[in-house]
């Protein structure tokens, strides 16, 4: 089972489409639209939020991510009225960005808090500080006990969405914290911040109980194409 996830927006267009990208990067997770009124309309229904509840729901919770201030007291209110309230959060972070990082946190098992974390943590509060830059001598010093892999990056249009998700899904899926290029590699919104093209080097750093196998598993993706 995994989180799923609820898009509520005033337009059935917009849900939809955030719905078709984030599927893109968690083909297993239940991600549903709520978007538009009853009629077709602009705007947000309460029984199209319920229903979106009922259908997302697998048993591990779901993360609700919203576009405007009144789509959340629409949710709010049907939450109110949740059989199993206590398994639902609303995100605070943008609809696009938050439905991405949760999606693929969601494929990677993550738990009902860390999917939340993940959508939440793409709010423009909590953007980090932009990377160290490349021949920074403290980002080019790896720690004592760390694994490094270096990579020629040959993706044809680099670390873009899908591969940026299958990399962060393959570093989450280890007990070892992981860096590409000095960034947080199990971070969506560090991982596409770094805007790695095609015939970039790409240095990953590892350290934990399974720091080795989490980089075995990247080289072999990257082999992969990440995917593609």
């Amino acid at each position: 089972m995994t989180v799923g996830l609820v898009i509520v927006s005033h337009s059935a267009k917009i849900a939809d489409g955030v719905v078709e990208l984030a599927a893109q990067m968690a083909p297993s997770v239940a991600i549903v639209a709520a978007g538009g009124t009853d009629d077709g309309g602009i705007g947000t229904s309460f029984d199209r939020v319920q229903a979106a509840f009922t259908a997302a729901e697998g048993g591990s919770g779901i993360v609700v991510l919203c576009d405007l201030g009144s789509a959340v007291l629409t949710a709010e209110t049907a939450l109110d009225f949740a059989e199993q309230s206590d398994r639902i959060r609303i995100a605070d972070a943008p609809i696009v960005e938050g439905a991405v990082a949760a999606s693929v946190a969601a494929e990677s098992g993550a738990s009902l808090a860390e999917v939340l974390a993940a959508a939440e943590e793409q709010a423009p509060s909590a953007a980090p500080a932009a990377h160290p830059p490349a021949g920074d001598a403290a980002a080019e010093a790896p720690a004592a006990d760390a694994v490094v892999l270096e990579i020629e990056l040959q993706n044809e249009h680099g670390l873009h969405a899908r591969p940026a998700a299958e990399l962060v899904r393959a570093a989450s899926g280890y007990d070892a914290r992981v860096t590409v290029n000095g960034v947080d590699a199990k971070s969506m919104l560090r991982v596409l911040g770094l805007g790695l093209g095609k015939g970039d080097t790409v240095r990953f750093e590892a350290t934990g109980a399974q720091a080795a196998e989490a980089l075995g598993a990247i080289d072999a993706l990257a082999a992969d194409g990440f995917g593609e």
